[in-house]
């Protein structure tokens, strides 16, 4: 088995999408498409979309929920750390070893929870 896609709830699809475009751009991931509703990035092992919610309701962070991006590399890890809070996210932990991994904590615009490791 193997993760199909993520979709993540945003209340600005607008900022949500400029964000994503320049957290995506240093690993060559393109937007895909993108509708009144949503945006979708892909590449060959990747698919990722941020969207208003199809109930219309207000978009909220998963208490618990995270999505994990494998970069490859520690200095990856630090570079889209210090990004993601250029952009105007929050840290949510900082790069350094965690168990078997080195990897780091933040949030979106939205709160939604990413975690980057190498």
């Amino acid at each position: 088995m193997k993760m199909n896609y993520f979709v993540i709830g945003t209340n600005d699809k607008d900022a949500s999408t400029r964000f994503y475009d320049a957290v995506f751009q240093e690993f060559g991931i393109d937007q895909v498409m993108s509708n009144d509703r949503m945006t979708y990035w892909q590449s060959e092992n990747f698919a990722f979309a941020v969207a208003i919610p199809f109930d219309e309701q207000p978009a909220t962070r998963g208490n618990g929920s995270m999505v994990g991006f494998a970069l490859g590399s520690k200095d990856a890890v630090r570079r889209l750390h210090s990004k993601v809070i250029e952009l105007g996210g929050k840290c949510d932990g900082e790069p350094g070893d965690r168990g078997p991994m080195f990897s780091a904590y933040v949030r979106d615009l939205d709160d939604n929870k990413l975690c980057f490791s190498a």
